[in-house]
């Protein structure tokens, strides 16, 4: 049976080999309710004694954190690879400084606000250079590593709205795009839910937080077990 090139991609990516560590990340659009999930796990995670380290894309380092700055307060438009390329600089930078060497200790735990499948969704699906050119260009270590879990955290583009209405603040780089943009974000994380069911848990994002939460912790205990 022919392999698709997609699938030829997808076969080159793997989890990081630390035994007894766990790498996590949380996706979704603006509003989501990330950042509060990302508190609420490792509040579980600390109480369990596990060493945890919270993370976001792209930032996490001093090299990242000003590639974020670049990007996020850019008064003009990037194209679609300069973007691309600037994710890519700072998330091997991430891992290469401060998930690997954190995920050699058995017992410990990274919490990563954003990863790949956000560059898959917004350049890949949003600006449109396809998922199969990002894959690519995540090929070679340490890009190639995946979360061992995913949690996509599900909302409709009323409630992403307002919610932002509600939190104010002066919008970024992304947030002042167009609705069409982010329904185009929106389609392309249930694609990628698809492509990876067994690395990315949909969770509904719209319930209260606390429904939320124990969705996220009750999934979380079998990763523990």
């Amino acid at each position: 049976m022919k392999t698709s090139p997609l699938s030829n991609l997808i076969s080159l990516f793997r989890v990081p080999e630390t035994p007894g560590s766990l790498f996590l990340s949380l996706e979704g659009i603006e509003g989501s309710g990330k950042s509060t999930q990302i508190k609420e796990i490792e509040a579980h995670l600390a109480k369990k004694g596990l060493r945890v380290r919270t993370l976001r894309e792209p930032g996490g380092t001093v090299f990242g954190e000003k590639l974020r700055e670049a990007i996020l307060n850019s008064s003009s438009p990037l194209h679609p690879l300069a973007e691309c390329h600037l994710f890519l600089a700072s998330r091997a930078q991430l891992l290469k400084e401060k998930i690997l060497p954190f995920l050699l200790a058995p017992g410990s735990v990274v919490i990563l606000d954003r990863y790949i499948d956000s560059t898959l969704t917004y350049q890949g699906i949003a600006r449109e250079l396809g998922f199969e050119t990002v894959l690519t260009l995540h090929q070679h270590d340490p890009l190639n590593l995946l979360p061992h879990r995913t949690y996509f955290l599900d909302i409709d583009l009323a409630t992403s709205y307002a919610r932002q209405d509600k939190r104010g603040g002066k919008k970024d780089y992304f947030e002042s795009e167009k609705q069409e943009f982010y329904q185009r974000l929106l389609d392309g994380y249930h694609e990628l839910a698809e492509l990876f069911p067994e690395r990315i848990l949909k969770v509904d994002s719209r319930n209260a937080k606390e429904v939320t939460t124990k969705t996220i912790l009750t999934d979380l205990e079998k990763f523990l077990a």
